[in-house]
């Protein structure tokens, strides 16, 4: 069998339906190959969109998604993508076409050593050889997959192309915490630790989001009424109508919400990933729980009394099977904190604010329906007072936070889940970062709604800038107008400023077949009072 029909053998095999990339020329023989074997090769307009596409893939589907780039610039700009996966924990294979053994290191045009430039955002980076090409595939399948997901680079050099694959054994995946029992020892002193506290709080992340512990934390929380706090990625693992919800950390207003989680005496870490969001940054000077996967991440300043790596399910389970513990938590007092934190005043103008474009849009996407936001002052705002029902209903990056990933993360939601109504929201500086994916999006005919908060500067920055108290510079966008088109890339335009027509605009963009871009200029004031004392 040839090297190229076993690799896209083995694909399709671990359920790949889709590529994301730009084509080389070494590609093309995998491309016929990809062809003729049902997997769709998606052709983007920048290769940090594919890593940022199959990252999302990976989200929605649990299959690792597989992105691809060419040598030199086309992986460069792939790494910002498996970037994303990397500190996101998304399982994927990117793949990138290598120079040949005796060319390495050689200056020859667009060779650079992709091997250096992957390995420190991929769990594992090697170069495919003929003699185990299935099983080099599975194996980075796996490794991608295991805990703490992440990607995997594969490079591919030309020669190999013309050459037949062997077999040979392969080295086992190492195991991880996420599938060991608990220690009987460490569960005893975590209910002894838990019992002893009289107002402790729990803290849940990505983690806990990710291997969808939500039913579970729930009953938790029925049982033992303790208040949790999560984390922007952890959106929906409680909804806000819970007694015990108390918001979210680090994003819009979360000054409020120590107000409470400063009253704590114990704070127990549920599938918290720091990469969000430290421990030492927002903690009181309190014992802490970790139970997680992995180690915790901590500095020798926190107090960890209890450190349990397991599998997390298991220690929920057995919390709640004991008898219920016995807080002096004031739930009154959270449930007026957490009432303003998700429902927070406007600032009245003559152009529409971000609190007001949110409600309106929450109004008109259904209950099942998908928001994918960029990176930017909305998305502090995002982060607190969106609804949601669900884990993956709402699609950030919190961890590598790179602008520019809201359109793409909403053409993937799109393709792979397409009786889904889907909207992006992005500041213009995000929109002008990845404004070649609307033709994207207009070729493969995906009725996404992009909606641009056009305020003409980058409002986080701007907003840091006046939280230290120094002059605005570097954060003007453009002058006049954004777009001031009735059409984008043959994609129609709607601009608006007034809050009926904002939800007109919305209602007709979901009807159309093809996407649709609302300009909704915006005033960025809010932002100011929302987010400014988030930072240090």
């Amino acid at each position: 069998m040839s090297v190229v029909k076993e690799l896209i053998d083995s694909l399709k095999e671990r359920g790949v339906k889709y590529v994301f990339g730009i084509e080389g020329g070494s590609w093309i023989p995998y491309m016929e190959e990809m062809r003729n074997n049902g997997i769709e090769f998606i052709l983007v307009a920048n290769e940090a969109s594919a890593g940022i596409m199959a990252d999302v893939c990976f989200r929605i589907t649990g299959i690792p998604g597989v992105c691809y780039a060419t040598y030199g610039p086309g992986a460069t700009n792939l790494s910002t993508g498996v970037g994303c996966a990397f500190l996101d924990r998304s399982a994927i294979i990117a793949f990138t076409s290598e120079f040949n053994d005796d060319q390495l290191g050689k200056r020859v045009q667009m060779n650079v050593d992709h091997q250096a430039l992957f390995s420190g955002i991929t769990k594992w980076t090697f170069r495919l050889e003929s003699d185990r090409v299935r099983e080099s595939v599975n194996d980075a399948f796996d490794f991608a997959l295991s805990e703490v997901p992440g990607p995997v680079h594969i490079g591919i050099h030309s020669e190999i192309v013309v050459k037949r694959s062997k077999t040979t054994l392969v080295d086992k995946v190492p195991e991880t915490f996420s599938s060991v029992d608990p220690d009987s020892e460490k569960l005893k002193l975590l209910e002894k630790t838990l019992r002893s506290s009289a107002r402790p709080i729990i803290a849940a992340g990505l983690t806990a989001s990710r291997l969808k512990l939500g039913e579970k934390l729930r009953k938790l929380l029925d049982l033992h009424h303790i208040p949790i706090v999560l984390t922007p990625m952890a959106k929906g693992l409680v909804p806000h109508d819970h007694e015990c919800y108390s918001g979210v950390l680090f994003h819009a207003m979360s000054r409020q919400l120590k107000e409470i989680y400063n009253k704590s005496d114990l704070v127990i870490g549920i599938g918290y990933d720091p990469v969000e969001f430290e421990f030492e940054d927002w903690m009181p000077d309190v014992p802490l729980i970790n139970i997680d996967t992995t180690v915790a991440d901590v500095s020798e300043d926190i107090d960890l009394v209890c450190d349990i790596n397991c599998n997390i399910g298991e220690v929920l389970d057995f919390m709640t099977s004991v008898a219920p513990v016995n807080t002096e938590w004031d739930f009154n007092e959270i449930k007026k904190i957490k009432e303003y934190v998700l429902d927070p005043p406007e600032l009245k103008g003559n152009l529409l604010g971000p609190i007001e474009v949110l409600r309106i849009l929450r109004e008109k996407l259904p209950a099942d329906g998908i928001m994918t936001c960029d990176v930017g002052a909305h998305t502090h705002l995002i982060g607190q007072i969106w609804e949601v029902e669900n884990p993956g209903m709402l699609i950030m990056t919190n961890g590598w936070s790179s602008m520019g990933f809201g359109i793409p993360s909403a053409i993937a939601a799109k393709l792979i889940l397409p009786d889904k109504k889907v909207v992006c929201v992005t500041g213009d500086g995000g929109f002008m970062m990845m404004a070649g994916e609307i033709v994207t999006a207009r070729r493969l005919g995906l009725n996404v709604v992009f909606i641009i908060l056009a305020d003409g500067e980058l409002g986080l920055i701007r907003v840091k800038q006046d939280n230290i108290g120094v002059t605005n510079y570097g954060v003007k966008l453009y002058d006049g107008d954004f777009i001031n088109e009735d059409t984008f890339f043959g994609v129609p335009v709607e601009t608006v400023r007034k809050k009926e027509e904002l939800s007109l605009a919305i209602e007709a963009g979901f009807e159309r077949v093809g996407p649709q871009i609302i300009e909704v200029v915006m005033d960025g004031s809010e932002y100011n009072s929302l987010i400014s004392g988030n930072f240090k």
